[in-house]
């Protein structure tokens, strides 16, 4: 019996298989969940093909979190195919090149705001959509989160506009608990992602890492972040919102670099 069975869980953000979002799709789907993924434009064709790589190949459905007519095409899709929904992954942030390394000073609004548009406004504008399927029976919704307590080398705006999504969360949670939906984000290590690596700077934030933290850091594996996902996801924690919960190998709990011992093989 899987943790998810019987579920139907919308999967955002999905572009290849080295996402967390593929991780979270196929983990989804091995723990008995019905899923449809999204995407949009010229990454449809993308999440498409990827789609074919999991266990049972879902349906793509055309979403841009920053048009309404899409996301009220959305919820007419769904309650069309399913009548309800059990949960939702976040998975989607986006900043122009402007907005990312080093260049924090001199970045335009039009720049920042279509960050924190794509990046944090995005939470709540998919929890709407995703209300009058999950107002009846509850449901969880869960976010990607890089950990915005601190700044990082060169990810400027897109580290503000995490920080945005961590507040968007909590005022969601406090929002849509009387529906008996919980809000919650993973705040995960790096990911050599397509997306990860599209950002200047990434490989300190990845080299940083290496030595400090106490359970050690693979960015190439998915599978940790992806678990926890699955885990917030199903009806194991039902108590829970309004939460990050760390999933970095210990990283944002220690306060200097520290020295790993190697693993037992």
């Amino acid at each position: 019996m899987g943790l998810l069975d019987g579920k139907k869980i919308l999967v955002t953000g999905v572009l290849n298989d080295d996402s967390i979002a593929f991780g979270v799709a196929r983990i989804a789907q091995e723990q008995g969940a019905e899923i449809v993924l999204t995407s949009f434009s010229r990454a449809m064709s993308l999440t498409r093909r990827t789609a074919r790589k999991l266990p049972s190949e879902p349906d793509v459905v055309e979403l841009d979190v920053t048009d309404p007519s899409h996301l009220d095409a959305l919820t007419a899709d769904l309650t069309h195919r399913w009548g309800r929904l059990d949960g939702v992954l976040h998975a989607v942030a986006n900043a122009p090149a402007s907005a990312l390394g080093g260049n924090f000073l001199h970045t335009e609004w039009d720049d920042v705001a279509r960050s924190i548009h794509t990046s944090t406004f995005s939470l709540k504008a998919l929890a709407v959509a995703a209300l009058p399927l999950m107002q009846e029976g509850g449901g969880s919704i869960v976010g990607l989160d890089f950990d915005a307590s601190q700044a990082w080398p060169a990810y400027d705006w897109m580290g503000v506009a995490k920080a945005g999504l961590e507040a968007t969360a909590r005022y969601l949670a406090r929002d849509l608990g009387r529906h008996r939906i919980r809000v919650n984000l993973v705040s995960a290590g790096p990911i050599r992602s397509v997306a990860a690596r599209s950002i200047p700077g990434f490989a300190e934030m990845e080299g940083a890492w290496a030595g400090r933290s106490p359970l050690g850091w693979d960015t190439r594996d998915t599978e940790p972040v992806a678990k926890a996902c699955i885990a917030l996801l199903s009806d194991w924690f039902p108590a829970t919102t309004g939460e990050i919960v760390h999933v970095d190998g210990g990283f944002h709990a220690m306060a200097a670099p520290i020295e790993v011992p190697p693993r037992a093989e």
